[in-house]
């Protein structure tokens, strides 16, 4: 049998392998993005984004817009401008939001059984109106609130932050991302799921911020999301 022999000039051509390019992603909420109580790594979203100024990363830019107390309506006051202007270059806009806000709204004022900081109804339209504003600008992930430490309460002597509410308040965030089609990662289930030890262990002293190792395992269960592998 005569075998085809191909000149060199007509070898089959072989594409180049797939480059994947460096995503723009912002990350808005409250002190958990922030990081505040982890003076080592900076919290979740700075370890996060260190590790992907590694040589072998896929180089993604992160940019950490945490601002400590936010409330959801903090939150949407801002998103649009911080987003506007991360884009680098331009005509360009991120390309991936992480919202994480929530736990504030849901503190008692004053007393263990005061009323909330945001009334619940108010929190329900003002998180469907957040989430709907960012999706309108680009894709949305969405990173749930820490269990807090009861015992440790009131945090600056005047906010109740207790499990059933934050329980009631995450559970509504993450129906409305449910509805909305918006990955929702619910720490508050994981680490409930967890026991009491190994939860306090990660809890900062005020019982209300992790602390570095609560921030290193905070890290751990983000980049084990598959929302988060998949988008970038």
């Amino acid at each position: 049998m005569h075998t085809l022999e191909f000149p060199s000039s007509m070898q089959l051509y072989e594409a180049p392998p797939k480059v994947i390019q460096p995503l723009k992603i912002v990350a808005l909420g409250d002190s958990l993005v922030y990081g505040f109580g982890d003076p080592e790594g900076g919290g979740w979203v700075e370890r996060l984004r260190r590790s992907w100024m590694l040589p072998d990363s896929a180089g993604h830019v992160l940019y950490n817009l945490g601002v400590r107390g936010d409330r959801t309506i903090q939150v949407a006051q801002r998103l649009e401008v911080e987003f506007r202007h991360r884009g680098e270059l331009r005509n360009r806009v991120p390309d991936l939001i992480i919202l994480s806000v929530g736990l504030n709204d849901s503190a008692r004022v004053g007393r263990r059984n005061g009323k909330n900081y945001t009334d619940f109804e108010l929190f329900l339209s003002e998180i469907t109106a957040l989430l709907e504003q960012a999706q309108q600008l680009c894709p949305v992930l969405f990173v749930g609130m820490v269990p807090v430490n009861e015992a440790y309460m009131p945090f600056l002597d005047c906010l109740y932050y207790n499990h059933a509410d934050q329980y009631r308040y995450k559970e509504a965030t993450r129906l409305v991302c449910q509805q909305r089609g918006i990955p929702y990662l619910d720490i508050f289930q994981q680490w409930m799921e967890r026991s009491e030890s190994w939860r306090l262990k990660r809890l900062s002293q005020d019982g209300l911020h992790p602390n570095t190792l609560g921030y290193q395992s905070l890290l751990e269960d983000v980049r084990n999301w598959e929302a988060l592998t998949s988008n970038s």
